[in-house]
């Protein structure tokens, strides 16, 4: 897949590190608020072997508050403006406003990282124009109330049938469906159960023909079953990361990148016997 002017090869799972430029992120929030202290984990990161970086100026935690548009611009333009000049890496913007989508396209990012599938004002059209690849998230609810009892009739099947729609209409607005990577959404909006369920059955996934990214680092359906703190979930995170490549993965987001790359790098070595 192109991403701007660099091509990957997605037949292997690649590692994508996460840095919030937030304060309230719900594992890192308030680490990297600071521009050098950004600059500073992305460098790192890079050194380890992520081969993109995915850049949030607004939480996506239950209960977070809400960003103003100003605020998240000023939060990550100045962050992608520097890694894309400064590292060889691709830059993912985690955003669903369209403005912030434009702009941080216009400074380098290769990459709309949408949690909310292109479904907000303006969004369709703004990541069409930017003409970079595209993840489309399934979530139910929003951030703010998705964990008010969420349920489904079979989540694996309703996440599908979501993800196969956003697929329609993003090809409606103009974009390539080649273009597309997609994000069955570990918890949002989803009982641990639910987690699990899709963890098992990642595989399916296949049957919508695009890459897959995905994301269980330090997440509670983790802490859930380890009984361990959001910073003592690095076994956990490592073992669903191991699970996802093992399943299809193409992208896996996480916060520890250096054992996510030594972990991938082993299932990698198996898979291309």
């Amino acid at each position: 897949m192109q991403f701007k002017d660099t091509v990957i090869d997605l037949s292997t799972p690649k590692v994508m590190g996460i840095l919030n430029v937030t304060p309230d992120s719900f594992s890192d929030g308030g680490h990297y608020k600071q521009l050098d202290m950004a600059i500073k984990h992305a460098e790192k990161m890079a050194s380890e072997g992520a081969v993109f970086i995915d850049v949030g100026g607004e939480s996506t935690r239950p209960g977070a508050a809400d960003v103003s548009l100003q605020q998240e611009l000023d939060r990550v333009i100045p962050v992608i403006e520097k890694i894309t000049t400064s590292l060889d890496v691709i830059v993912s913007i985690d955003t669903s406003k369209a403005d912030v989508m434009r702009e941080a396209v216009k400074a380098g990012a290769g990459l709309i990282n949408d949690v909310r599938a292109l479904q907000e004002e303006g969004a369709l059209r703004a990541a069409a124009e930017a003409n970079v690849p595209i993840c489309l998230m399934h979530m139910q609810g929003q951030p703010r109330t998705m964990q008010n009892a969420p349920s489904y009739e079979n989540v694996v099947e309703d996440v599908m049938l979501f993800l196969r729609s956003r697929i329609e209409a993003c090809v409606k607005a103009g974009i390539n469906d080649k273009s597309i990577l997609l994000d069955p959404g570990f918890g949002f909006g989803k009982r641990v159960e639910d987690n699990y369920q899709i963890l098992k059955h990642l595989a399916q996934f296949s049957r919508l023909a695009c890459p897959l990214l995905v994301g269980l680092s330090r997440k509670s359906m983790l802490g859930a079953v380890t009984q361990r703190d959001v910073d003592e979930r690095l076994a956990g995170s490592i073992a669903g990361a191991t699970l996802c490549a093992l399943n299809g993965a193409s992208v896996i987001r996480v916060h520890d990148v250096k054992e996510t790359v030594d972990a991938v790098s082993v299932v990698t070595a198996m898979q291309t016997l």
